[in-house]
C-alpha cells in the first residue's frame, strides 16, 4: 500500500482493542501498515485479535493495560516507545458503559465511567504526547460517541463522559497543532458489538433505535476501520480538532 492513506512504518496503541469497536478499529490499522499494540485488560480477546492480525499479515503485539490507572497508562506508552522506538498514533478507545435513571446512579458508577473515558483518555494523551512533540508528528483519535451529541435518557453519566471526551479532543487539538499532532474523534453511532447487546436482543428497544437511524440499520464493527485509518494517516494531516460521527445518519436526522 502507499498513498496517504499508507502507515507502513508508524506505531499505534489501541485501547479497549480486544472486541468491537476497538478490533475493528485495529485491524484496519493494521492492514494499512501500521504496528499495532493491542490494549485491554483481559488478555483472551486481546490475543484473539492479535492473531487475526497477525493471520492476515500484519504485525501486532499485547500490553495487558487498565486505563483508569495512571502508572498502567504510563507504562503502556513506555514500553510501547522502548520496544519498537516510537508511538506516533494513540487510538482511545476503553469504555463501558451503564443504563439506569440517574436518581439510582451510584457515586462509584459515575465516578468509574468518568474515570474510564474522561481521565483515562487524558493520562494517555499526556504520556503520549511528549514523544509525539519531540518527533513534530502524531496522531490522536478518541472514541467519542453520537450521546456526546444528542441527549437520550438512562445513560446520563456515559452521556456526560463522552460530552467531556468531545471537549478534551477539540481543546487539546488546538494545544499541539503547532506541533504538528493531530486530535479527532470518532463519534460512532449504533453499532453490533458485545457491548450493546442488551439492546440488540430486546426486541422493541431495538427496533426503536433502528428507526432512528436513516440507514434503518446498525452499524458493523468494521465499517468504522477507513475513518480509523484516515484520521491516522497522512491523508488527515489539515483535519484537527473534528468529530467525525459514523452513524447512518442519525446525527443528522435531530
Amino acid at each position: 500500500m502507499s498513498g496517504p492513506f499508507d502507515l507502513t512504518g508508524r506505531v499505534a496503541v489501541v485501547t479497549g482493542a480486544g472486541r468491537g469497536l476497538g478490533a475493528a478499529m485495529a485491524e484496519a490499522l493494521a492492514a494499512a501498515g501500521a504496528t499495532v499494540v493491542l490494549s485491554g485488560r483481559d488478555p483472551g480477546p486481546l490475543e484473539r485479535t492479535a492473531a487475526a492480525i497477525r493471520a492476515a499479515g500484519g504485525a501486532a503485539s499485547v500490553t495487558l493495560c487498565d486505563i483508569t490507572k495512571r502508572a498502567e497508562v504510563e507504562a503502556l506508552v513506555a514500553e510501547t516507545e522502548a520496544r519498537h522506538g516510537r508511538l506516533d498514533v494513540l487510538v482511545n478507545n476503553a469504555g463501558i458503559t451503564g443504563r439506569s435513571a440517574l436518581t439510582e446512579v451510584e457515586d462509584a458508577d459515575w465516578d468509574l465511567m468518568l474515570r474510564t473515558h474522561m481521565t483515562g483518555p487524558f493520562m494517555a494523551c499526556r504520556a503520549a504526547l511528549p514523544g509525539m512533540m519531540r518527533r513534530g508528528a502524531g496522531k490522536i483519535v478518541n472514541t467519542v460517541s453520537v450521546l456526546g451529541e444528542l441527549g437520550r435518557p438512562w445513560v446520563v453519566p456515559y452521556a456526560a463522559a463522552k460530552g467531556g471526551l468531545r471537549m478534551l479532543t477539540r481543546a487539546l487539538a488546538t494545544e499541539v497543532a503547532g506541533a504538528n499532532i493531530q486530535v479527532n474523534g470518532i463519534g460512532p453511532g449504533y453499532f453490533e458489538t458485545e457491548m450493546n447487546a442488551a439492546i440488540v436482543q430486546n426486541e422493541a428497544l431495538h427496533a426503536e433505535r433502528v428507526a432512528r437511524v436513516p440507514a434503518r440499520r446498525w452499524g458493523r464493527p468494521v465499517e468504522l476501520g477507513g475513518t480509523a485509518v484516515y484520521l491516522a494517516s497522512a491523508a488527515s494531516d489539515y483535519v484537527n480538532g473534528q468529530i467525525i460521527y459514523v452513524d447512518g445518519g442519525l446525527t443528522a436526522s435531530f
